[in-house]
């Protein structure tokens, strides 16, 4: 690294900018001498003594300023040595000057109090005490040269010494000012620094987060959004300083009703474009401020995974009462109808009977063992793996089961190679509910089709479990994943909240995707982190 670039290193542009403002004053002063040279307007006591070389020093020092110029432009030596060396030019130029303007009379000496004032300023080193030094020593030199090589004026010795004096009381206080001035300067470089390394904190702590930002500012315009916050819209691409209407005109409509009738700034809905059900909550933000509105959204299956372990903890201690309170009696009342069927002297009406009361104390157990199931899950240990094979063994243990030709199953997956994050054991259990499901209310030759991908706008994985039936009536479809509630005589209403509960359980998403009078669309979303740990 050579000197000058050293240099620029060690002093900031701001003391260069100085440095070329000092050389703008010392060339505003040489080219009002030499104005008033050539207008011929030079008022006394301006070059009285001697008007031919007063008038050779303003032309020379206006010549000097401009290439000072050029030097601190192109920077062709270092930042003190340029300090240094303009100071020394300008205390010789104006004792030049003031020799040939009648002495300390003239007012120069105020110049060159000037002139060291900057050079200790621009230095802010002890360099500034050789200026005062420097120029005391010309001062007091030009008043002994008068003395003995002219007649006039008169050495004015206390003069001489009082404007010592007042240049190194400038000097030091210049000093002082621009060492306070220098280390201030460091501290708001400091400051800035830690305000930026703040500012890029943030921006990583609000980019990590699980839940969506998003920051609006009075003209509904998205002034700040995290990934999270795109992810849960279902939004790719750049959002930056776009207005909201662009972006998302759902929430925008959201936004609008909760500014105009200050609703409930909470709200529940699924996006266009996105997976999962979002909770939106508004809060406005101080006037004070360029922003306006702070939207953050969450992922409701995360809310309801939280709501999920208090729920199971009251389940447990729900379960292990029922067990206890109704097992017993339970199992005496199938006991009992077992030996009034084992009897000899029934007749065919009280044979119906007894067996309407073995079939509902075996569903009343098969509740109770749902209940207690859902109590005593362990908790979910999800992991990746490759869906492929994982689905065609399952298949194939399902078909077996159910006696299904291979034909009555169609399955498709693309990419081949598509991985997803669950829990292996909960899956088997959701696929499996719904796919019985399926192929209960299947008609025709093809009972059930699985088809699998990844959504372009979220790069989320999905599956989705088709069915041939006549699809569901709306009073139906509200019910759909609420505990107990099934249309079948012999089902318990529990196999879909289950099927749900687990997939929740593990940060993915089972809902209805389509429902038409051909069939139903069952879809579960998988999450596309890559590593979930962190969440649970």
């Amino acid at each position: 690294m050579n000197p000058a670039s050293h240099d620029t290193y060690l002093f900031s542009e701001t003391s260069w900018r100085a440095l070329q403002y000092f050389n703008l004053y010392r060339m505003l002063i040489a080219l009002l001498f030499v104005g008033l040279i050539w207008i011929g307007q030079l008022p006394e006591p301006l070059g009285l003594y001697d008007k031919r070389l007063f008038s050779i020093v303003a032309h020379l020092y206006l010549l000097i300023s401009i290439i000072i110029a050029i030097a601190i432009q192109l920077r062709l030596a270092t930042y003190i040595l340029q300090v240094a060396s303009h100071v020394i030019i300008d205390i010789i130029m104006l004792s030049l000057m003031m020799y040939a303007s009648n002495g300390l009379s003239s007012g120069f000496g105020m110049l060159l109090v000037i002139a060291v004032a900057g050079g200790s300023l621009l230095s802010a080193r002890r360099i500034a005490v050789l200026f005062a030094a420097i120029a005391t020593l010309v001062v007091l030199g030009h008043e002994a040269y008068i003395q003995v090589t002219r007649y006039f004026p008169e050495p004015n010795y206390p003069h001489a010494g009082m404007l010592g004096v007042t240049f190194f009381a400038t000097a030091i206080l210049g000093h002082i000012l621009a060492a306070r001035v220098e280390q201030s300067e460091a501290l708001v470089k400091q400051h800035a620094v830690d305000l930026e390394s703040l500012a890029q904190l943030n921006q990583f702590i609000v980019q990590r987060m699980q839940a969506g930002i998003l920051v609006l500012d009075e003209d509904m315009r998205i002034r700040l959004v995290n990934e999270s916050a795109l992810v849960l819209l279902g939004l790719r691409g750049i959002y930056q300083n776009q207005s909201l209407q662009d972006a998302s005109p759902e929430l925008a409509v959201i936004l609008r009703k909760w500014l105009n009738y200050r609703e409930n700034p909470v709200t529940v809905f699924r996006p266009e474009h996105g997976d999962v059900d979002i909770q939106v909550t508004f809060t406005r933000l101080k006037p004070d401020t360029r922003f306006g509105i702070l939207v953050l959204i969450e992922d409701m299956a995360l809310m309801r995974q939280r709501a999920q372990d208090l729920k199971l903890a009251s389940l447990g201690r729900l379960a292990a009462s029922i067990a206890h309170e109704v097992r017993n009696p339970l199992g005496a009342i199938s006991h009992a109808g077992q030996l009034l069927s084992e009897s000899g002297d029934i007749r065919n009406e009280e044979d119906r009977l007894i067996q309407i009361i073995m079939e509902q104390t075996r569903r009343v157990n098969t509740i109770i063992e749902n209940v207690q199931h859902i109590s005593r899950r362990e908790p979910s240990t999800p992991k990746q793996f490759l869906l492929k094979p994982w689905l065609e063994a399952f298949l194939t243990e399902f078909k077996e089961s159910k006696k299904l030709p291979d034909e009555a199953v169609r399955f498709t997956i693309k990419p081949p190679d598509m991985q997803i994050r669950m829990d292996q054991s909960q899956l088997q259990q959701v696929i499996w509910n719904v796919t019985e499901n399926a192929v209960r209310y299947s008609k025709g030759n093809i009972k059930l089709e699985i088809h699998c991908g990844i959504r372009k706008e979220s790069q989320r994985p999905y599956i989705d479990i088709i069915d041939h039936g006549q699809g569901m009536a709306e009073e139906i479809v509200e019910h759909l994943f609420e505990p107990f509630f099934t249309t079948d005589s012999f089902g318990t209403g529990l196999g879909l909240y289950i099927a749900r509960e687990l997939c929740e359980a593990n940060q993915a998403s089972l809902h209805l995707h389509t429902n038409s009078e051909d069939g139903c669309c069952f879809r579960i979303h998988f999450s596309n982190r890559e590593n979930n740990s962190t969440y649970q």
